[in-house]
Order: C-alpha cells, then structure tokens, then sequence
C-alpha cells in the first residue's frame, strides 16, 4: 500500500487491476472499507479521505458537494485514471452521483452503501445543527456527537451483538477535526440531488432495514430514478453498512463488481 497526498488529499492506492475508487461518508475515513477489501481484491484500490475528514486536514476553505467532487476526480486524474467503478457510503453517495453526471465517462459503475440522493428537508436544520456544535464544541462536541450516532445510525443488533462496530463507529468519529467535520456537515445540509435518470451505469444500492439515514422506502425511490439500479436491504442493520455487516457487504460488491 502507498499513501499519496495529492493537493492536500490522503489517498491510499493498493492492488493492480481495474481501478476502484472508494468514498466514504460524513465521519468516515479510508477506513470505512477496510471490512470489504477482499471484495476489490482483484482491482487497483484507491481509498480517499475527503477534504475535511481523516488525515485530510480541515478544509480551511468552504467546502461543497461539487469541491468534493472536483477533489475526486483531480485524484483520478494524479493518478492516470480514465474510468473506474466507484464505491461510496453515506454523503459519499452523493460525491460519487454527481461526479457520474459530470464525468460520465470516469465512472463504469457505482456500488453505494447507505444511499442518498440528498437529504430530506427536514433533516436539514439539525445537520447544520450538528455542525455548530463541532464548530464551537471541539473535541468533547465530537465525543458527544459520536456518542449520539452509534445510538441513533446503528442497529439494536449491531451494538448488543457485535459491540466492535459500534466501537469503529464511534472511533471514526471522535478521530475528526471539529473544524473539518463542521465544514462537512454544512456541505452535505446544502446538498442537492444529482440528475439520477442521467445515469445509466449499473448502480447497486445496499441499505439496512434500520438505517434511518437511508430508509429502504427512500433507497428504492432512488433506485426508480435511476435506469440500471438494484436494491439490497439487510436485517437488522443500521446506517454503518460495512462495519455492521462486513460479510454480507462483501459477498454483493464482489458479486456486483463481477457482472459490472
């Protein structure tokens, strides 16, 4: 594995084959695949913290859906790649929709975990919520933010029956710059959907019958809005699709990835 900073971004590079691009979510990191790495074993993977999270700094500049997006594909670009399939989880759904809008021909398919076309309206207030409270809390505001979300985005099951994904969960959190995650957070309040009938890759969409961020009833929405979608719900599963069911994650991207 070797790690490049590439204008500020970390991204982690590994494998050979036919690149896979992975983006994670509000409060992920690269580390948000490690459970389904040897789904994308027999591929070039490429792993990006986002402005704004993980060993990316904190994004002193205003941070936007279409500044992720830019980010992205100036990664894809550095490294030489012409078109690849795309992973994402959570906001990172959104990243990976938008860029395949603007650069249809960089992205071959998307396998989204946790998708979202954008936020309700409703959910809008408390994001931004939530982002002044990083903003003016810091590090004991992103312990009670973490502490909240393993509560409220993880399934019953999940934290009785396997305590270590709520543990990567709250962990990836509390490991946030404050300043970084509340610049994320108003990104993804402001977010806006991409034009999903425009995309015509095949797009396979995983989501958990408890996942409040991305309800099976609004997954499948998305699925009619887009021309070449499939949907996969798995019990007793939260928002954390890939720390709360590894296995069962694997198993479809490897699949997905084989017909794509």
């Amino acid at each position: 594995m070797t790690t490049h900073y590439i204008a500020g971004v970390a991204v982690e590079v590994e494998g050979d084959g036919s690149p896979i691009v992975c983006v994670h979510g509000l409060g992920g990191t690269s580390n948000t695949w490690t459970p389904v790495l040897r789904a994308m074993r027999r591929h070039q993977i490429v792993r990006i913290d986002l402005p704004g999270s993980g060993r990316s700094g904190s994004a002193t500049d205003g941070l936007s859906i279409d500044s992720m997006v830019a980010a992205v594909a100036a990664v894809c670009q550095h490294l030489g790649i012409a078109g690849a399939h795309f992973v994402g989880h959570s906001m990172g759904t959104i990243v990976c929709q938008h860029l395949a809008v603007q650069q249809p021909s960089l992205v071959k398919s998307l396998a989204l975990f946790g998708p979202l076309a954008c936020p309700p309206d409703a959910a809008r207030p408390n994001i931004l919520a939530r982002a002044e409270k990083a903003r003016s809390g810091g590090t004991v505001a992103m312990q009670e933010i973490a502490d909240a979300i393993v509560q409220g985005s993880t399934s019953v099951s999940t934290r009785d029956v396997l305590p270590v994904a709520a543990a990567l969960v709250r962990e990836s959190l509390m490991r946030q710059d404050p300043q970084g995650y509340a610049r994320s957070c108003a990104a993804l309040a402001a977010a806006q959907s991409a034009a999903l009938e425009d995309i015509t890759v095949p797009v396979l969409l995983v989501t958990g019958d408890e996942d409040g961020v991305a309800p099976p009833g609004a997954v499948r929405e998305m699925a009619r809005r887009l021309p070449n979608a499939r949907v996969e719900v798995f019990n007793r599963c939260g928002h954390w699709t890939t720390f709360e069911r590894p296995i069962e994650c694997a198993q479809q991207l490897e699949a997905f990835l084989a017909r794509a």
